[in-house]
């Protein structure tokens, strides 16, 4: 629907480039879908043997918890199975925001929930809690949660980034706010954006890179590259991969 409404109507700007000597690989929203992610992961592999660069990057957008059924198998293999030869750059999605914020207040349990979070919980082996009404549940939930959420994937989610650059192109999980200088974004655009950005025909002043919207197939603009391809209920878990000016597309 945007690309008929809008594609003709994006001001054209200079075409965009990765790093020289480097070849970026950006997967969308994984949401759960270890099995997806493990084959995606291993066409990356074999798509860069023999690459003639000197820095191989992979980005990972954000949204690895929440809706498909392994969400703590996804956070294990991103922590201890790194790509080897790769640097990795693990951005946050605004369901590691949820999830962050559960932990800290089960108050806000409902709308993790409502977004798939329950998902999540059942992954760390954490059910539905007991109690007399739908605030003790949420506190024994997050109590679950809390006893069996692994140190290091605490660490991990903690430690996500809100954005990233190489080249002229900018990572984030969501969008940006179109007039914004990049250090000066919030979380709440970041994370959650739509209209505002996926409208916005402004030169953000690098192409922007991005999830969080599904879209059928990639979506390519003059100022955004859209990736979330839905892969926990159409089996696509897309991949974009950046070398120089080419741009081009793997997926399970």
């Amino acid at each position: 629907m945007l690309k008929k409404l809008f594609g003709a109507r994006l001001q054209p700007q200079a075409e965009p480039a990765a790093p020289e000597d480097a070849r970026v690989y950006v997967i969308g929203d994984i949401h759960g879908r270890y099995d997806l992610l493990r084959r995606l992961r291993a066409q990356i592999v074999e798509d860069a043997e023999g690459a003639a660069v000197s820095r191989k990057v992979v980005v990972y957008l954000g949204d690895y918890v929440d809706r498909g059924d392994s969400s703590k198998q996804v956070i294990e293999l991103l922590i201890a199975a790194p790509l080897d030869g790769f640097e990795s750059v693990f951005l946050s999605g605004n369901h590691e925001a949820m999830m962050l914020g559960f932990l800290d207040d089960p108050s806000v349990g409902a709308m993790w929930l409502h977004n798939g979070g329950d998902a999540t919980l059942f992954s760390y082996g954490v059910g539905i809690g007991s109690g007399a009404n739908a605030e003790q549940r949420m506190i024994a939930m997050q109590a679950g949660l809390r006893a069996k959420l692994p140190d290091s994937h605490l660490a991990f989610l903690r430690a996500l980034r809100p954005y990233h650059a190489e080249g002229d192109y900018l990572f984030v999980h969501a969008g940006i706010q179109p007039g914004v200088p990049v250090k000066e974004q919030t979380a709440e655009a970041l994370f959650w954006i739509r209209e505002e950005f996926l409208y916005s025909r402004e030169d953000h002043g690098h192409c922007v890179v991005h999830g969080h919207t599904i879209v059928s197939e990639p979506e390519f603009r003059p100022n955004r590259i859209g990736i979330d391809t839905g892969a926990f209920f159409t089996n696509t878990l897309t991949c974009l991969v950046l070398e120089r000016t080419d741009q081009r597309i793997l997926h399970t």
